[in-house]
């Protein structure tokens, strides 16, 4: 990792990835088995308290570095381009973030990621369908179920029309409990005839 305004690529090589795009019951995938009905989910790279790679992170949310989260998603993009259970994906959902939080940050992380993703897979990036339409605490320590409960009305769909019968990819910097995507799964999949797959940067697992 270099200066403030640049992102070391190099640093990419020793990242610790998961390769749970090759994997239909990965862990990630089974964070929502009986939770929701969706068609698969992966993360790109483990992540720990302490990590070293903890700094790409919080420069990406915090530090105003949204180019780390569009070059991070390409190389997430290059990977699941070549993997059987991302073909055919129409299009790149961010989690949205609040109007108000968005204002305070600038920028969507997720929706960084997502459109370095949606670069690769040749597939349309979304960022007027899901909204989030209610102001939540942060989620950071919370459990699960703290988690479902505080985000399960707060988001919403808009031009719905438009995601009939397609395959949307969802997508967010990190995975801990999956409470937030899971929220936003089930209301893409209140489309009728959409199909749902989940992709997280990190993996944080609890």
């Amino acid at each position: 990792m270099h200066g403030e305004g640049t992102f070391c690529i190099t640093c990419l090589y020793d990242i610790p990835l998961t390769r749970f795009w090759n994997d239909k019951e990965n862990p990630v995938a089974q964070t929502f088995w009986g939770r929701v009905n969706i068609e698969d989910a992966c993360a790109y790279f483990f992540f720990a308290k302490g990590s070293k790679y903890r700094p790409i992170l919080h420069k990406l949310k915090y530090k105003g570095q949204r180019d780390i989260g569009v070059e991070l998603g390409v190389q997430f993009g290059q990977v699941l381009r070549k993997s059987d259970f991302y073909k055919n994906i129409d299009y790149v959902v961010p989690v949205p973030l609040h109007p108000k939080k968005l204002r305070v940050r600038g920028y969507n992380q997720a929706e960084a990621i997502a459109e370095g993703i949606a670069k690769v897979i040749d597939a349309e990036l979304s960022t007027n369908h899901l909204i989030k339409t209610e102001f939540t605490e942060t989620q950071t320590r919370k459990s699960r179920a703290e988690r479902v409960l505080n985000v399960s009305e707060s988001f919403s769909l808009q031009n719905s029309k438009e995601f009939e019968g397609k395959h949307l990819l969802l997508v967010d910097d990190v995975i801990t409990t999956g409470a937030t995507l899971e929220t936003c799964a089930a209301k893409l999949l209140e489309v009728q005839d959409s199909k749902v797959s989940i992709a997280a940067l990190a993996y944080a697992s609890i």
